[in-house]
C-alpha cells in the first residue's frame, strides 16, 4: 500500500533525526556525534503527535509501527537522559 509506505517513510525521516541527536547516528552533514537531547525529544514529540493526530485512521500495521518507533526512542532518550541529568 502506497500511503502505509509513505506514512512510514514519514515516522523513519523524524526517528532518524530523533536517533542523530541522540548521537546513536552520525550526524551525516558533519561527520559528528551530536549530544543534543533537547533536539531529540522535539522529533520524538512531533512522531506522538502524528500518532494523536492520525488516530483512528491508521492501518494496525502502521499503527505497530508508529508504537514501536516511539517506544524505542523513547527507550534511548532516557537512557542518555540519565547518563547526562541536569
Amino acid at each position: 500500500m502506497k500511503m502505509e509506505k509513505d506514512f512510514k517513510a514519514v515516522i523513519l525521516m523524524l526517528a532518524t533525526q530523533s536517533m542523530i541527536n541522540l548521537g546513536e547516528i552520525r550526524d551525516p552533514m558533519s561527520g559528528e556525534l551530536k549530544n543534543d537531547l533537547e533536539g531529540a525529544r522535539a522529533f520524538i514529540r512531533l512522531i506522538e503527535v502524528l500518532g494523536e493526530k492520525t488516530k483512528g485512521n491508521l492501518t494496525p500495521e502502521e499503527e505497530k509501527f508508529l508504537l514501536e518507533v516511539i517506544n524505542n526512542l523513547t527507550k534511548v532518550y532516557n537512557k542518555r537522559l540519565n547518563k547526562n541529568p541536569g
